[in-house]
């Protein structure tokens, strides 16, 4: 998978297709091409550093932060929604998001340069394969909630 087509093709269309190493097909949306009527509410945000945390969601703690920035699992968080937050996945006021560390899909979401949100869609086609595991669908991924005033609760573990 050559990460500068796959850029190209997401700032070309919004969405692009892509099957990682277990067979699954993700679909990489850009904030602005997510759409409530036709997109999964529970899509996950990818970011590839921490800063880009406070596109998406409300301050939470210090504590909070260094979990995420420090946590050596793939960890799918889940934290009140940013107000200024105009499109994207959201439940209940709460957005998923996932730091992603992983060598292929960090240099993605880094040459793309903004949030992506990931769908797991059933489809058998795919505009790119990519040989490298997409860390989200790990077993030993865990998921949290991070409130605003630094309470932290294991949702999986």
């Amino acid at each position: 998978m050559d990460i500068k087509e796959v850029v190209a093709v997401l700032k070309q269309n919004g969405r692009v297709s892509v099957r990682e190493g277990n067979g699954k097909v993700l679909e990489l949306i850009s904030m602005s091409s997510w759409n409530a009527a036709n997109d999964d509410a529970s899509g996950i945000f990818l970011l590839f550093e921490t800063f880009q945390i406070r596109s998406i969601a409300e301050q939470f703690s210090e504590v909070s932060l260094d979990i995420v920035e420090y946590a050596t699992k793939p960890t799918i968080y889940h934290t009140s929604a940013s107000r200024l937050l105009k499109n994207g996945p959201q439940q209940e006021g709460n957005v998923k998001f996932a730091l992603i560390k992983s060598d292929v899909w960090n240099r993605l979401l880094f040459a793309f340069g903004q949030p992506l949100i990931v769908q797991f869609i059933k489809s058998e086609k795919a505009d790119f394969q990519q040989k490298e595991f997409f860390p989200l669908l790990s077993p030993n991924t865990k998921e949290m909630f991070l409130g605003p005033d630094g309470d932290i609760k294991i949702i999986r573990a």
